[in-house]
């Protein structure tokens, strides 16, 4: 498993970077370990990491929530299928973000392309997950969730 010092620059990394590409007022929720399976049911992308750590980051939210920030980035809604890749695309912004920001405090990590998911269950056996809720504007929310394997 990976050190506590680089969960923690991780999860703190997600934070700011989260707060760095959204361009409105957000609230980020008490982040907390899960044991139970995750079922993504709307929009999400599946991200895998490696290096000081080993694992997967998953972004999630509605369809609302996602065209939320869509439509504040860009000025106008986004539906179907450039909503889809604005999802992908956000998740690269997010995770291109933390990349730099834990870099600059020794942790490597390395990343994958961002993965649109469909609604499956996103937990092996032998992961822990640590879910940081993202509270939006308009009561919309995304859940950022960092799958850890042992």
């Amino acid at each position: 498993m990976a050190s506590n010092q680089s969960v923690k620059e991780i999860l703190n990394g997600t934070i700011e970077s989260v707060k760095a590409v959204i361009p409105f007022e957000i609230e980020i929720e008490k982040p907390s370990f899960q044991d139970k399976p995750l079922l993504h049911t709307d929009l999400g992308v599946l991200i895998g990491v490696k290096g000081d750590i080993q694992g997967r980051l998953v972004i999630e939210g509605s369809k609302e929530s996602v065209g939320l920030i869509g439509e504040r980035m860009f000025g106008m809604p986004l539906e179907g299928e450039m909503l889809e890749s604005f999802t992908g695309e956000l998740a690269n912004m997010i995770v291109g973000q933390l990349a730099t920001i834990v870099s600059q405090r020794d942790v490597d990590i390395d990343i994958t392309p961002p993965t649109l998911m469909d609604s499956i269950n996103l937990f092996s056996q032998n992961e822990k997950a640590l879910c940081v809720p993202v509270s939006l504007e308009n009561q919309q929310s995304l859940q950022m969730t960092l799958l850890l394997e042992d």
